[in-house]
This record gives structure tokens, sequence and C-alpha cells, in this order.
């Protein structure tokens, strides 16, 4: 978050987002998850421009599964480990969209890992004792072609929030498909409009709590 000084008030001028897809597919193969994601970075800089603000929403997105990410509860587990590049990023980012296809009923196992990962933050703190994800904000999206949605956001969003993630109301958006069919998300020549009218929601209450944040950041550890 870039912040730029007018007299004695400052105020953001740059929200950096990071957007990691956990399809289970490496690039290029198609990803579902990962348009609706990046569909997700693109409401977050179309609402920032839109509210006047003068600020601006840099991002970018990212394959897990393109990288070497070992399992692990660590900040690095070594070995070439490909989390610790994912993390630098995380650690800039003010916004994190997690995006995740469903299968079986549950976050795609990429995804599943990611929270793993994050669970090292725990044991990352400041002198006040605050968590390195303090003050960031998370979103969730997340496809499939069978029921599941609800089920699997909950899931992901609670363990963004416990790993420290400042959750926005309305932080996620879904797709899922008609039961026993084969379209996928990315089959649309279209974006659906309750996907895009939620995506546009996530995003917009999501900028409004980072500069809530912004603002007004949590206290430290008495």
């Amino acid at each position: 978050m870039t912040v730029g000084t007018t007299g004695t008030s400052r105020r953001m001028t740059t929200i950096r987002a990071l957007v990691l897809s956990c399809s289970l597919k490496k690039s290029p193969a198609p990803s579902s998850s990962e348009l609706l994601g990046t569909q997700v970075l693109d409401a977050l800089r179309t609402e920032a421009s839109a509210s006047g603000a003068g600020i601006e929403v840099s991002g970018e997105v990212l394959r897990v599964v393109d990288h070497p990410v070992a399992f692990g509860v660590s900040t690095d587990e070594g070995g070439g480990d490909g989390w610790p590049t994912i993390r630098a990023k995380l650690l800039e980012a003010d916004v994190l969209v997690l995006a995740t296809p469903i299968w079986m009923g549950q976050p795609a196992s990429v995804c599943k890992m990611v929270l793993e990962r994050l669970d090292a933050e725990l044991s990352e703190t400041d002198d006040a004792g605050r968590t390195t994800t303090l003050g960031k904000v998370a979103v969730v999206a997340v496809v499939g072609n069978e029921d599941g949605a609800h089920h699997t956001t909950a899931e992901v969003l609670q363990g963004l929030n416990d790993v420290g993630f400042s959750i926005a109301a309305n932080a996620s958006t879904y797709w899922v498909g008609e039961a026993m069919q084969g379209v996928d998300y990315n089959d649309h020549e279209h974006t659906p409009d309750a996907t895009a009218g939620t995506t546009t929601v996530a995003a917009r209450n999501a900028l409004h709590l980072i500069g809530l944040l912004h603002q007004h950041g949590y206290p430290g550890q008495s």
C-alpha cells in the first residue's frame, strides 16, 4: 500500500492485490478458478477507479501449481521450495484473492496446501505481537460443476481468518454449474450476471475494509 501525504493527513494511492489460483492444472491449460480470480482483480481495479479517491489497484495472478511449492507448515521448507517467492509477494499485498475449484465438495488440495503454508504466519510477529497478515484483506473465489460453493467458501474464509486476514461483508464470489453437466465457468461466452454482480460487491467491500484498516489498524498485544 503506497501512502501519499497531504498536509498532516495520509491517504492511500496504491493498493496491491495478489490472486492465488489453486487450479490443479498447470499453465497454459485453461482454468475456470483462475478466470474468476482474474475477474475479482479486474473488479478491484474498476471499483477503485470508480470511487474517485485517486486510488489505483496493482496486482498479479499466480497459479500455484506452476511453482514447486512443498507441503509443510513453515515459511520455507528448503530444497528449492517455491513458497518463499510466493510469500514475498503476499507480504507486499494488501488484498489476497484465493481462487479455488471444488473437488468432491471440498476446496482443491492446492488451496488446502496454501492454507497450511499460511499457518506459519501465526509465528511471524512484530514487536507488538501482530502477525504479518494482520491488516490484509482476503477474498475467496470458488468455481465448480457441483454443489458445494458455500461449504468450500466457509472452509477457506475460516482458514484465512484464523491466520490473521480480515474478511469484509460478502467477501466471496462463486459459480457452480448444473449438477452432472460438463460446462465449465470458462466455457461461458459472457459472465453470468449473478456472478458478475457478486464479484463487484466483494471487490467494493474489500476496498472499503482496506481503507478502514489503513486509518485504524489493529492494536498490538497487551
